[in-house]
């Protein structure tokens, strides 16, 4: 019924009867078990048809509030949100992950607290916790498995971090899955197949299939960027292989290569920076680069079928040179039936869409039928 009255597909008693053909006294039951945990709340009553108007329930979207963290190998975002999902206090900062599980997290914990002090909220209204890492993550466990760019962090619990402040669901996903999950949920829910892709200091693909996140057996579906596209021994990545995507597209491979080549580069911001400022080798090199991520893409495309293929990260900042590069290949090497209706784009919500994605996979966890009875039982 919660989710009913929070989808607007039922607000009266009568509609909620008319909705689950359930008896009107466990509708009764149901109402008032919501309405004493403040999950819904009375908004008033609806238009008179000629007797008594009928009382309308809404979703209480201040009935508490969710933290969400999106932990990128160079820069983090986090958030303090409602439970409709409404950002109240939002932070960005430079924060590399490479520093090791206790100072990030500690700094991350501290974070929280201040803007939860900001929103004017407090940690007792925490419902939950939502991170996102750039790295392979066991999802049942919120445990990261040999990430490749995230030194000291192999089998470390991220959510008993947490435990001590906030006795709260902690849910911990790779940072292009909550990506995903966030641009899926603010713009195309409408679409069962989408891929999201995100391209900076290394590469990787959300899965969003039957309109869920799709995971995989082990959590690691759509790790693209150590699918292997060359034999060339100078391309080394950084988990040991040879000739991965993300030593080849990726944009701390290219900064590499960029720098040596004479121009200043650090990271895949530094790429971009390089792009706008009309540097020809910069531009070739990221066109390039999208042609590489589009001839992976194309054999995804092929396998997966999707409607919708949406780019994130710092090199989506190069805009269409990247994109130009990638419709090229996917295009060229996929199947016309694949790509007939396929659309390749820009994400709408760009750095925002890790920290919406993260507060949507705590959320609808939280608010799940089951979660919610267990809530109701005490």
């Amino acid at each position: 019924m919660l989710q009913l009255i929070r989808a607007g597909r039922a607000s009266t008693r009568a509609e909620l009867v008319e909705v689950t053909g359930l008896a009107r006294s466990t509708i009764v039951q149901r109402i008032d078990a919501l309405l004493a945990h403040r999950l819904i709340y009375d908004a008033g009553g609806g238009a008179s048809t000629g007797g008594r108007p009928s009382t309308v329930f809404a979703f209480h979207r201040d009935a508490g509030v969710v933290l969400a963290a999106d932990l990128g190998a160079t820069r983090c975002h986090l958030a303090v949100v409602n439970l409709g999902n409404e950002p109240l206090a939002e932070l960005s900062a430079d924060l590399s992950i490479t520093e090791g599980p206790e100072r990030v997290l500690g700094w991350v914990r501290d974070r929280f607290a201040e803007l939860l002090t900001h929103a004017g909220r407090s940690a007792a209204e925490v419902r939950g916790i939502g991170i996102g890492v750039p790295g392979p993550v066991a999802f049942v466990t919120g445990q990261a498995v040999n990430p490749p760019i995230m030194p000291g962090w192999d089998g470390f619990s991220i959510p008993s971090w947490f435990t001590g402040s906030y006795q709260v669901p902690v849910l911990v996903d790779n940072d292009v899955n909550i990506m995903a999950i966030g641009e899926h949920w603010t713009h195309w829910r409408d679409i069962d197949h989408l891929l999201f892709v995100k391209a900076g200091t290394g590469i990787g693909c959300g899965i969003i299939a039957n309109g869920a996140i799709h995971r995989g057996a082990q959590g690691a579906a759509g790790d693209i960027g150590h699918i292997q596209i060359t034999d060339r021994e100078d391309a080394v990545c950084r988990c040991g292989n040879i000739g991965c995507l993300e030593a080849v597209a990726g944009g701390g491979a290219m900064a590499q290569r960029l720098t040596r080549a004479g121009m200043a580069a650090s990271n895949s911001r530094d790429v971009v920076r390089l792009v706008r400022g009309g540097s020809r080798e910069a531009t070739s090199m990221v066109r390039g680069a999208g042609r590489e991520i589009g001839r992976v893409l194309a054999a995804a495309v092929n396998l997966f079928n999707p409607s919708v293929i949406v780019f994130g990260g710092d090199l989506a900042h190069a805009h269409e040179h990247l994109l130009a590069g990638v419709r090229e290949e996917v295009y060229r090497r996929s199947l016309p039936l694949a790509t007939r209706h396929l659309r390749i784009l820009h994400s709408e919500l760009d750095e925002r869409a890790g920290i919406i994605g993260a507060a949507v996979m705590v959320i609808e966890h939280i608010l799940a039928p089951a979660a919610v009875d267990r809530a109701l039982l005490g």
